[in-house]
């Protein structure tokens, strides 16, 4: 089987795997749950690609989730439930029905217009299908969110009702309150609610990123990064001395990082 261009290639190519006897064993003991943490990791592999501006990296890890989806489809049809043409077809109805304002006659000049469209578009959709209405102003962010993108969007709820500050330095005055509240359950050796309390540190850090218009995720993301980067760089010094990290102190860890942060910093100043 050569490769193609073709998606129905790639459709083939699964139920190749997929075939009882010829195909792959790996792939015939998978189901939806046990693919699923699959599905996510390589959601997450297209954004690393795109946060560091790899888009050749980009265009293989685009292929990579697109398989996660032929390849939840063709379980599927296994099973007698959809296929991959019912998905696309699912998607173009859906694309088609949620963007009057380009297919049919609906206003939507502007992106805030457009967002609100899409979302009674939304509500009137689940009514259609018979679910109901979610209740409360906070209802409806997926619970299987990574943590800091739903703390992000309950947030964002909270204050389209008018539940928020309108200055980010009044976030950060909450920063500073949490912050101060961990170190209280320090001091009295409560770890539990030392733990507590950093979790709505990180709630507030939230909020704050929002205000400054920054998604934490991404942010996050950023951070890792460099930290990596700095990291690499205290290990390749030390190597150049004969040692390894566990062989140094952390004064001389600190020292290498504050050396490899003035080194980025300067870097940047001549671009």
């Amino acid at each position: 089987m050569k490769p193609s261009r073709d998606i129905a290639r790639l459709i083939e190519i699964m139920a190749a795997l997929r075939t009882p006897g010829s195909g792959c064993p790996w792939d015939l003991e998978q189901n939806f749950q046990t693919i699923a943490p699959y599905t996510l990791e390589e959601a997450y592999e297209v954004a690393d690609a795109i946060d560091r501006g790899d888009l050749d990296h980009l265009k293989d890890e685009l292929g990579d989730l697109l398989l996660q989806v032929v390849f939840h489809a063709r379980m599927a049809e296994e099973q007698g439930l959809f296929a991959f043409e019912d998905v696309v077809e699912a998607i173009t109805t859906k694309l088609i029905r949620r963007h009057p304002h380009v297919f049919a006659d609906a206003d939507g000049k502007t992106a805030d217009a457009v967002k609100g469209l899409w979302e009674r578009i939304k509500a009137q959709e689940k009514a259609d299908r018979g679910e109901a209405a979610p209740t409360g102003a906070l209802a409806g962010v997926p619970v299987a969110l990574p943590a800091l993108t739903r703390a992000l969007k309950l947030q964002n709820k909270a204050g389209h009702v008018g539940f928020d500050w309108n200055d980010p330095r009044a976030v950060l005055a909450k920063i500073r309150e949490e912050a101060d509240e961990i170190e209280a359950a320090l001091d009295d050796m409560d770890r539990a609610h030392a733990a507590t309390e950093v979790g709505d540190l990180l709630f507030a850090v939230v909020n704050l990123a929002r205000h400054l218009e920054a998604d934490p995720e991404r942010v996050l993301r950023g951070t890792n990064l460099k930290f990596e980067r700095r990291f690499a760089s205290i290990e390749r010094a030390l190597a150049s001395q004969g040692k390894k990290p566990q062989d140094a102190t952390l004064a001389e860890m600190d020292a290498l990082w504050d050396e490899a942060k003035a080194a980025e910093k300067a870097a940047a100043g001549k671009g």
